[in-house]
């Protein structure tokens, strides 16, 4: 992977989310798109308080942000069975779609961001 600028990095953001406006995505927040991209990118189990202190935000934060994307289907919650005040966070199949998108909108802004340097 090429190294790049601040610049061309938020260029590149910019337009992904651009597209996802245009696409009629959900307007995730910050905080919603950073537990999102913590659960899927990284090893299970994730629960509430893990996902506080990895944001560095207190538990009701994940708990505002977790009902927003339970909402949309895109994370899902489940009490664990030996401990059911523990709240695992789990992947969806509809939340994998969701990043999986942005994924390809990203990808789609280097690429054009290429073909406009080069043309």
């Amino acid at each position: 992977m090429s190294h790049k600028t601040s610049k061309q990095l938020l260029h590149l953001w910019r337009h992904a989310m651009l597209e996802g406006v245009r696409a009629s995505d959900p307007d995730l927040t910050m905080r919603q798109i950073s537990v999102m991209l913590s659960v899927y990118m990284t090893p299970e189990p994730h629960t509430v308080k893990a996902l506080s202190e990895e944001l560095n935000v207190v538990k009701p934060v994940i708990t505002r942000a977790l009902d927003a994307l339970s909402q949309l289907g895109y994370l899902k919650r489940t009490r664990e069975e030996s401990d059911k005040r523990i709240v695992n966070v789990v992947r969806t199949i509809k939340g994998a779609v969701y990043l999986s998108e942005l994924s390809e909108r990203i990808t789609f802004a280097e690429e054009s961001a290429i073909k406009n340097v080069a043309g």
